[in-house]
């Protein structure tokens, strides 16, 4: 069947969706629903079997859903309606939750229903669980939803009951630090931690307040900042405290949008002096605190876990990671976990930084040399086995890192993009090495050219991963964990390690790694000290969430399975829209 995902933005259900009925041998088409386009001629023109739209923030319009089937996720079980169901459920500290396929009507989200599923909501923030729990659902009801109507026999269920509930206003988020608890405060940023934001005053100005993390010892006048941490603040609660990783600017009428940047760099010279309180690596404490970066050990196996927002990774995290992770080799291991965290992996060098920065370009020139020096000690690490887990998505040089590995293992639900072109920029973390080692030259050329979403079973079938985990979001450290333990004791993994280490060194004898390095970043930093090249535009225009003009031309081509015909380079695009790096 050909499907055409009708969206908002090209998000992270959207990818998962579009690489998943790929996988399932559906050809997929993707149209963005911009006000300016003429969205009944721009189905018409796909003729498609069957509209889906992933997410979408406007209702599809009557002379498409009366002319073609529509089908619409909506992240809310049956009889749940509105724009910001996701959003009161965790703020409710709902126990499960589910997802809903309907059929486009008049009423918005009160169509028939194809297919439905439930899921569980763990404490964590709205965009964890949307690219985790929901996802998970969603991808269930979809497939489900999409096999119904191929087989032409289903007959979709009317609703009978249902409640339409109000978009969540700031109104509804404030927090007031004077009484309310810490697990109300946490509920109330963990539903807006990527958007909206809280709103709130801090140290006189008006803030949106982007996630929060429990802290349990340190204490203070409810609401004072009282600590850092590895760029985010502390803020005392009526009965506790709270980490904040991350903060964004009221939009000033007239200046362009703020990004969203680690807390204290976002406050600059407004932050009083504050002590930094380090977390300790080793994660054997009882208490609860926060730290993006954590090891731990079960015998012969080490696990270096870290969680940054966004999966982005500014100049400062790459050196305290690296730190880490040298921090971890000293350590009698055989096997190293890098990873293995529920959300994203890594999405690479952090935009929003370098957007902030005073000069872009030198920032995007440490950034990215900070991330190819993790890169390298990972590839250099010849004495155990190396393991990145992705627990969630990875893009770009994050992709990348986790290639540097000597095994990857995916979560079922991950989503990979191994590209770099999107953001007008050729790469660096040796991908010129890694990738084309994993799944050869034409496949490589093919992969980063076609800039599209991999699912886990398409990348174990490409050879950019090396096993599947399929288990839900929670249960994954618990999962590597067992399997890096069966690792450790297999009694073939001493051999693998030494033969490693003879085809590292014959790797570099027959082409050093600084060359690949000095090859990529060459043309990286002739991109970044070009004012003139599309990177720079195309940054500003991700960082600030500037709405797209037009659906990118690679997505609006009908395309089919990730493997199928992964043999030569594809044809590149002309146009580059905003995504991750």
């Amino acid at each position: 069947m050909h499907v055409l995902l009708l969206a908002s933005a090209f998000n992270s259900l959207t990818q998962r969706v579009h690489a998943e009925l790929r996988d399932h041998g559906h050809s997929v088409a993707v149209e963005l629903a911009l006000p300016h386009r003429p969205l009944a001629e721009t189905v018409r023109r796909h003729a498609p079997d069957l509209v889906l739209a992933p997410m979408l923030r406007t209702a599809i319009p009557e002379e498409v859903w009366s002319a073609h089937p529509c089908l619409i996720v909506h992240p809310g079980p049956v009889g749940d309606r509105g724009p910001a169901s996701l959003d009161r459920a965790v703020q409710e500290g709902r126990a499960r939750w589910g997802v809903t396929v309907l059929q486009a009507e008049a009423e918005m989200d009160a169509g028939p229903v194809w297919a439905t599923a439930g899921c569980a909501v763990p404490a964590v923030g709205k965009s964890d669980l949307y690219r985790g729990e929901i996802a998970d659902a969603a991808l269930e009801a979809v497939l489900l939803a999409v096999d119904r109507f191929a087989s032409g026999t289903y007959a979709p269920q009317r609703q009978h009951t249902g409640h339409a509930r109000p978009a969540v206003r700031q109104e509804d988020r404030r927090i007031d630090w004077e009484t309310d608890p810490t697990e109300r405060v946490l509920r109330l940023l963990r539903a807006a931690d990527s958007r909206p934001g809280v709103r709130d005053v801090l140290l006189g100005a008006d803030w949106y307040l982007h996630g929060g993390h429990p802290e349990d010892r340190l204490r203070g006048r409810p609401g004072d900042l009282l600590a850092t941490r590895s760029g985010a603040v502390c803020r005392a609660t009526r009965d506790g405290a709270v980490w904040i990783p991350e903060l964004r600017a009221r939009h000033e009428p007239g200046s362009p949008p703020a990004p969203r940047l680690p807390a204290v760099l976002a406050l600059g010279d407004r932050l009083p002096p504050l002590p930094e309180h380090p977390a300790p690596l080793h994660t054997a404490s009882p208490h609860r605190t926060w730290s993006d970066i954590a090891y731990r050990e079960e015998g012969q196996a080490g696990f270096l876990s870290f969680s940054f927002p966004g999966g982005a990774m500014d100049t400062d995290r790459c050196r305290r990671l690296l730190t880490a992770y040298r921090a971890a080799l000293t350590r009698p291991t055989s096997v190293l976990v890098l990873g293995g965290g529920r959300d994203f992996f890594s999405n690479g060098i952090h935009l929003g930084v370098i957007e902030a920065a005073a000069d872009p370009a030198a920032e995007s020139w440490a950034n990215i040399n900070a991330m190819d020096d993790l890169v390298e000690a990972v590839l250099t690490t010849t004495d155990r086995l190396v393991v990145a887990a992705l627990g969630g998505n990875a893009a770009a040089g994050g992709a990348m890192l986790a290639l540097a590995a000597d095994e990857v293992w995916c979560r079922s639900g991950a989503v990979l993009n191994p590209h770099y072109r999107l953001m007008g920029l050729y790469g660096s973390e040796y991908w010129t090495y890694t990738l084309p080692g994993r799944v050869g030259e034409a496949a490589a050329a093919r992969l980063t050219g076609d800039a599209l979403p991999l699912s886990a079973a398409a990348a174990l079938e490409l050879g950019l991963s090396d096993r599947t985990v399929a288990c839900p979001p929670e249960a994954f450290a618990e999962e590597t964990a067992r399997l890096a333990a069966r690792l450790a004791a297999l009694p073939a993994t001493p051999a693998r390690i030494a033969a490693k280490k003879a085809r590292r060194e014959r790797d570099e004898a027959l082409r050093p790694l600084a060359s690949y390095r000095e090859a990529e970043l060459e043309r990286m930093k002739r991109t970044f000290d070009d004012p003139r090249a599309p990177y720079h535009a195309l940054r500003r225009a991700f960082v600030r969430k500037e709405p797209a003009r037009e659906t990118p031309p690679h997505l609006t081509r009908r395309t089919g399975p990730a493997h199928a015909g992964v043999t030569g380079p594809a044809v590149q695009d002309s146009a580059l829209p905003p995504g991750p790096c």
